[in-house]
């Protein structure tokens, strides 16, 4: 489905192998940045391809979306024209944000009224700043709302690692009977990022994945524990497969319990050297309001990449 925006044009993709055909020249030259977009987009259409599809038990008011924002020259029809946005709509828990990718201000401000000209309610937006402001604002214009940051986020990609002192134990893979654990704290990682940011459990906007979704990331290989000495988990340390060569950590847990250990440390760095080894880049998201976080990850070898906001429109 295409809108109309001048020279600007939208096209809505509801099939992500369709869409990545489409916007994988722009994802691919900047990987990084657009690591959340192809990661799920390649996930999704791995799901499909396989006959598997959870989004309608979302139960979102809206078809699920991929959108290219396209500058048209004449006489050229819809869909055709460089790519000079991205974006998605996919996130199935409350206020179903959209997320941005960068792109010119007049193509956040064409992708919010086509948005909106499709009946759907844009109350969360995602992503990379000032793209995303400005299409909250156009949004809050149409809907006669205001726009309010809900959280900040950094995006950061390391080429090396400093590898810290081991504490004791190991790294290795989650499997089938480490579930319930993996399970809890999944859940538990959502509440203490909150209350490490000094926000309220929940209100950073973030859902933790349900029960059969982390036991899909573990029946996948996406998920490890460090275990101490004594072969008890005492932290979690999960990531994404490679979309254009670049994988993404997190998230990154350990309970309260067994903190200032180094577990964290250690397995980001083991992690992140595992990849690098491979010839995959590596990033990972961190939240602006958390300077402990923001600290470990720069001691290990991140440097940052751009700065993403989580905004709300009331």
């Amino acid at each position: 489905m295409d809108g109309h925006g001048g020279r600007l044009r939208v096209t809505f993709h509801d099939d992500p192998a369709a869409f990545l055909s489409v916007a994988g020249p722009v994802l691919g030259a900047d990987p990084v940045t657009g690591t959340v977009v192809a990661t799920i987009a390649q996930r999704v259409a791995h799901e499909l391809a396989g006959g598997v599809d959870s989004w309608e038990a979302v139960g979102a008011p809206f078809a699920r979306w991929w959108a290219t924002v396209h500058d048209v020259p004449g006489g050229t029809g819809p869909g055709e024209g460089p790519v000079v946005g991205v974006a998605m709509r996919t996130a199935g828990f409350e206020r179903y944000p959209a997320f941005l990718l960068p792109m010119p201000d007049d193509a956040a401000r064409v992708l919010a009224r086509e948005v909106h000209d499709r009946g759907e309610e844009l109350r969360g937006l995602n992503g990379a700043l000032p793209a995303v402001r400005v299409c909250a604002e156009e949004t809050a214009r149409l809907l006669g709302g205001s726009v309010h940051l809900l959280v900040r986020t950094r995006l950061f990609e390391a080429r090396h690692v400093d590898h810290p002192a081991a504490p004791d134990g190991s790294l290795s893979l989650a499997g089938p009977g480490d579930l319930e654990v993996c399970a809890a704290w999944f859940a538990a990682f959502h509440a203490d990022a909150d209350r490490q940011a000094g926000r309220r459990p929940g209100e950073g906007g973030e859902h933790p994945p349900d029960r059969d979704d982390v036991a899909r990331r573990i029946e996948r290989g996406t998920v490890a524990l460090w275990r101490d000495g004594q072969g008890r988990p005492v932290h979690l340390t999960g990531w994404n497969p490679p979309a254009f060569g670049v994988a993404r950590i997190g998230p990154v847990y350990t309970p309260a319990e067994h903190r200032g250990r180094g577990y964290a440390a250690a397995a980001v760095a083991a992690t992140t050297q595992r990849f690098l080894d491979d010839g995959v880049r590596v990033c990972l998201f961190t939240d602006q309001a958390n300077p402990v976080s923001n600290a470990l990850y720069e001691r290990l070898g991140y440097r940052p990449v751009t700065d993403m906001a989580q905004l709300v429109v009331e």
